[in-house]
């Protein structure tokens, strides 16, 4: 049963002063910190959290909109963390439900573990998808690359957000413009002139993780990988949707492993929008 405490203590807005806060936070779970997505997610989205007397927070979590800044057409929730000692309280269910209420119509999306799937949909949330989170060095090899990339350019951002809204379906502006600085890598694949995708890796404790990655085909997103991989000395991260069945083989055969399944879960919508056999990865599973 919660404490009087956990049951009334006030749910508040973070801050990216609340950044160390959030990374001890996910190591008292077992998380690595990953103080660089938090500080993207808390600056980029909100952030929402509950002050444990003792120091520290008791839960957080994040929330990413997009959209019309009044009128977001889509969130999603992610980062959700209960601090250890505070477990199996109703402390989770609590902040969700504050989140559900505070977003009122706005469809949501997450992320589930199959820990966390229980509660969401107890909250109503459904399944209507899958990623498939892969990790390892990757190993170059086979056919020749068949499309072109290189390195985007301020000039070519324009043109990528106009693809990155047709694929997500919806706007991500104020996602898509921070890449160049929360991100290692930003590479485009083009086609005489035309950019035909889109993806960056950015650092993520010892890895690169790959994501977004948006691409007119799965040999594209292959390419848009490889010339990722080629430029790191790191393992590769990423999380594929798991209908892009191909892409996760070759990933397989390229060195990479599975660590982890998700489940992606909406709330108020029966599917994400967009095009979904243009989209490969998200930036990564907490931003939807």
């Amino acid at each position: 049963m919660p404490t009087p405490f956990l049951a009334s203590a006030p749910i508040r807005r973070l801050t990216p002063r609340d950044l160390t806060a959030c990374a001890d936070l996910s190591e008292d779970r077992g998380w690595p910190r990953e103080e660089h997505k938090w500080g993207f997610l808390l600056t980029a989205g909100r952030g929402y959290g509950i002050d444990d007397p003792g120091g520290g927070l008791v839960a957080a979590c994040t929330v990413t909109e997009y959209g019309p800044r009044e009128r977001p057409s889509l969130a999603a929730i992610g980062m959700v963390l209960v601090a250890e000692r505070h477990a199996r309280q109703g402390v989770g269910r609590r902040l969700m439900r504050h989140l559900v209420s505070a977003l009122g119509t706005v469809p949501l999306t997450l992320h589930a573990t199959p820990y966390g799937r229980p509660l969401y949909e107890e909250l109503g949330f459904k399944v209507t998808g899958g990623a498939e989170m892969l990790r390892g060095r990757f190993v170059p090899g086979g056919p020749g690359p068949k499309a072109v990339t290189r390195a985007a350019t301020a000039e070519d951002i324009t043109t990528i957000l106009r693809l990155d809204e047709e694929v997500f379906g919806a706007d991500r502006t104020h996602i898509v413009t921070r890449l160049p600085a929360f991100a290692d890598q930003l590479r485009i694949a083009e086609e005489d002139g035309r950019i035909t995708g889109y993806a960056a890796a950015w650092p993520n404790m010892d890895t690169h993780v790959v994501g977004p990655l948006i691409a007119r085909d799965t040999e594209t997103a292959k390419t848009l990988i490889s010339s990722l991989a080629a430029r790191t000395d790191r393992p590769l991260r990423t999380d594929i949707d798991v209908r892009h069945e191909e892409l996760l083989t070759w990933l397989k055969e390229r060195g990479l492993s599975t660590v982890a399944p998700n489940a992606v879960m909406t709330y108020g919508i029966t599917d994400l929008p967009g095009d979904w056999t243009r989209r490969f990865a998200p930036l990564t599973v907490a931003a939807g």
